[in-house]
């Protein structure tokens, strides 16, 4: 008998130690709510997007519960970095630089940059039209990298804000002259507000991809192959057309998937061959 109670006390006790089930199928990540059309905070509460849509269907393929935060962008990969986030939701733009410190997924949309100016404004038509003026940005992306790198070659300034929707207000304050950001962006934002307009484009030939901590392979390797169903069954496609007005071509990123694990040709990129595991 009392054999009989110690081992039912020592199962209780296991019973309540133990993690609940439910604790352990939460993924967590983060997004820049600011980053209309990719995410934004509804009229009602809570988050929609893009990046939400894809967000939420990768974790009900898993099977797991998404929990998304809502921050500044500059605070979401230090989040990360810190085991704060699982993965980056959020878009973020697979560089060189960025592949030293991080893992990507493959990309699933490719993103080329739009400036986007005053409607009254001339009209931004070529680079060397950068000269004198200021550029806004939002603070920690690609765009901020972008303008950095090249403030010196055309002759502009920049200035960097907390989100991209502070950065597009500047424009209409005066300033600064043009905002840059996602093309994505740039057409949404116009489309929302008649005071201004997308001028220029820059083909980048880069994509948007999943951040993952640079140790992370397996938790991008089981994400990736989720995001490559979600490619093969026109997923992926069929909600950039939903929110961006346009149906991706074949070769671009939201359709075409990586034979490997990862961006092609960058560091982090896993070349051995993936076969589909959809269920």
């Amino acid at each position: 008998m009392m054999i009989r109670k110690l081992c039912l006390g020592l199962l209780l006790a296991a019973v309540v130690m133990a993690p609940p089930a439910r604790a352990q199928q939460v993924l967590k990540t983060g997004v820049d709510a600011t980053f209309a059309p990719h995410a934004m905070v509804k009229l009602g509460g809570g988050l929609q997007g893009f990046n939400l849509d894809l967000g939420y269907e990768i974790a009900r393929r898993m099977g797991r519960k998404l929990e998304v935060e809502g921050t500044e962008f500059s605070g979401l990969l230090p989040g990360m970095n810190a085991g704060k986030y699982d993965f980056i939701l959020t878009p973020v733009t697979a560089t060189p630089e960025r592949a030293k410190q991080m893992l990507f997924s493959e990309g699933y949309l490719d993103t080329d940059f739009t400036f986007v100016e005053k409607k009254a404004a001339p009209g931004i038509k070529a680079l060397e039209d950068l000269k004198g003026k200021v550029i806004s940005v939002n603070k920690g992306s690609a765009f901020e990298a972008w303008c950095r790198d090249n403030t010196a070659k055309y002759g502009f300034t920049y200035a960097a804000y907390g989100s991209n929707a502070d950065a597009v207000q500047a424009v209409q304050a005066g300033r600064a002259d043009a905002n840059l950001s996602a093309s994505s962006v740039s057409g949404w934002v116009a489309k929302q507000n008649p005071l201004v307009k997308p001028t220029f484009s820059i083909h980048t030939g880069f994509v948007w991809a999943l951040a993952f901590r640079a140790d992370d392979k397996a938790g991008r390797d089981n994400i990736s192959m989720v995001l490559k169903c979600m490619k093969k069954d026109g997923f992926v496609a069929k909600t950039a057309e939903k929110w961006f007005g346009f149906k991706p071509a074949p070769d671009n990123s939201a359709v075409a998937i990586a034979p490997g694990q990862g961006i092609p040709g960058m560091e982090g990129y896993d070349p051995t061959p993936a076969p589909l595991k959809c269920s």
